[in-house]
């Protein structure tokens, strides 16, 4: 059997409440080292199946896999360990600490992942190379994270969430407010980045022009049902 990073089966979901939304993933897998463009639009369960892979939801029936292990197994201490470790995630608004320094941000997953801390190994040594990587330069480091611009603050939350070498990488619109030139910028990054480190690529994303991009385009439509009714 082919090794799977992400695998989804049989899942269902839905949020608590009278008029409660579901979502249903008959099956869904993502290779070791593929890079996935997740298109839907607004409504279409997008933060939903991402809450579900990164186990900050559980579903009521099915397997969610990451990784090798299956996230309904794990308590909800355990889940967060779990995605503190194994998961890099890249959010639409960066969500950096403003008043915390860059260097600081980027370290923020290894002080809850010892195993990735482990991993990431000396650790200086790898927060240099990534912002060299990045074209960050070595003075940003001891700057407030909320007076860099737009662009640094991209490779800031691109460095922490590749810093330590998680097996998945979990990008959320993170390209939405840009234009297409510095897409195509920041994607080239992310994707030789997450290709040194051997990393799986997930991005979600609206915008039908990234699929050239990357090796499998995947609409929700096409592995997602949703429906509203009683939990």
């Amino acid at each position: 059997m082919t090794a799977v990073s992400l695998a989804l089966e049989d899942v269902r979901f839905c949020w608590p409440g009278r008029t409660s939304f579901g979502l249903t993933v008959p099956a869904f897998q993502i290779n070791p080292g593929e890079r996935v463009l997740l298109l839907g639009e607004s409504g279409s369960g997008k933060s939903t199946l991402l809450s579900l892979i990164c186990g900050i939801v559980t579903a009521i029936s099915g397997r969610v896999t990451v990784a090798g292990t299956d996230l309904a197994k794990l308590r909800p201490g355990a889940r967060d360990r779990f995605r503190a470790e194994r998961i890099g995630l890249i959010f639409q608004q960066f969500n950096l600490l403003p008043y915390a320094r860059v260097v600081d941000n980027i370290l923020l997953p290894l002080r809850f992942a010892p195993e990735r801390r482990k991993r990431a190994g000396n650790v200086q040594s790898e927060v240099a190379r990534l912002c060299a990587e990045l074209d960050l330069p070595d003075d940003v480091l001891p700057v407030l994270a909320g007076r860099l611009s737009v662009g640094q603050q991209q490779r800031v939350a691109v460095a922490r969430a590749l810093i330590g070498q998680p097996p998945l990488i979990v990008a959320d619109e993170p390209t939405s407010a840009l234009d297409a030139q510095t897409q195509d910028s920041f994607l080239n990054l992310l994707f030789t980045q997450a290709g040194q480190v051997d990393s799986t690529l997930l991005m979600v994303s609206h915008d039908e022009r990234l699929g050239r991009h990357f090796d499998r385009v995947v609409r929700i439509g096409d592995i997602a049902t949703i429906g509203r009714g009683r939990a």
